[in-house]
């Protein structure tokens, strides 16, 4: 089982940025995908959260409305767009697939000006 995220980077507060998890090793279109992140000096929290069909998601409400989790089973792929992103935003985003407990290496998002 293999997670990798790409996609982070250092963005202008109100900005955009496209996460991008590539899944192998696994069924992926059978089981349920997260997005985690962790900023410094705090735990690991939920961000979005997608269904293995992607027909039902869940977001933090720090980021609802502004964040967006998709998936494409056909590429084995989990995204996370990210709009107005806010310097607290700052954090490693980690793919997760809790079914498998199975994380990424993480990607880093740093919102600053």
């Amino acid at each position: 089982v293999q997670l990798v995220e790409s996609g982070g980077g250092l963005v202008q507060p109100g900005g955009s940025l496209k996460l991008s998890c590539a899944a192998s090793g696994f069924t992926f279109s059978t089981y349920g995908m997260n997005w985690y992140r962790q900023a410094v000096g705090k735990e690991r929290e939920l961000v979005a959260a997608i269904t293995s069909a992607g027909g039902s998601t869940v977001y933090a409400n720090s980021v609802k409305g502004r964040f967006t989790i998709s998936r494409d089973n056909a590429k084995n792929t989990v995204y996370l767009q990210m709009n107005r992103l806010k310097p607290e935003d700052t954090a490693v985003y980690y793919c997760n697939c809790r079914a498998l407990d199975a994380w990424g290496q993480g990607t880093l998002v740093t919102v600053s000006s």
